[in-house]
């Protein structure tokens, strides 16, 4: 039923609670599990030069240490609890609006399933900028299977 499985992570609380979820179904389907971070290009131009920006966009995550650590927690996270069950994991880093980069990825690798938290962020930042999960609903005609953050408590 599943071949390969996309868990987007921000690294964030939110995000854990669809990784036990989406490496269950893995396990069960034998498919493959795909983690992707997404560097929210919008939200850094606020606080980044132009050349920094740049250097993100074009994918060039090793000169930015903070950005890139960042990435491989998140994706590292993923596939570390991915080995416990003996799976393994495709790692990759993006740099775009995630709600389109996790989109993208989805319908250019073949994804069967997204599985993702009900909302990376919380308070006025989501109001802001509203949900990535909802938008990715929206945006893909892959299925996408929302774990209820508040699962984890």
């Amino acid at each position: 039923m599943y071949e390969r499985i996309l868990i987007p992570t921000d690294g964030s609380d939110v995000a854990e609670t669809a990784i036990d979820q989406a490496l269950d179904l893995a396990e069960r389907y034998g498919a493959e599990v795909h983690a992707l971070f997404v560097v929210d290009t919008d939200s850094l131009s606020l606080t980044l030069g132009g050349e920094q920006l740049d250097r993100i966009e074009q994918g060039r995550f090793d000169e930015m240490e903070e950005v890139k650590a960042k990435a491989e927690e998140a994706t590292g996270y993923v596939a570390e609890r991915a080995s416990e069950r003996g799976l393994d994991v495709v790692e990759h880093v993006s740099a775009g609006r995630p709600h389109e980069m996790v989109a993208q990825y989805a319908e250019g690798h073949g994804i069967d399933l997204v599985v993702m938290g009900s909302h990376g962020r919380s308070g006025v930042r989501r109001a802001l900028l509203g949900s990535v999960t909802e938008r990715v609903l929206r945006g893909t005609d892959v299925p996408v299977l929302v774990v209820d953050a508040r699962e984890k408590k």
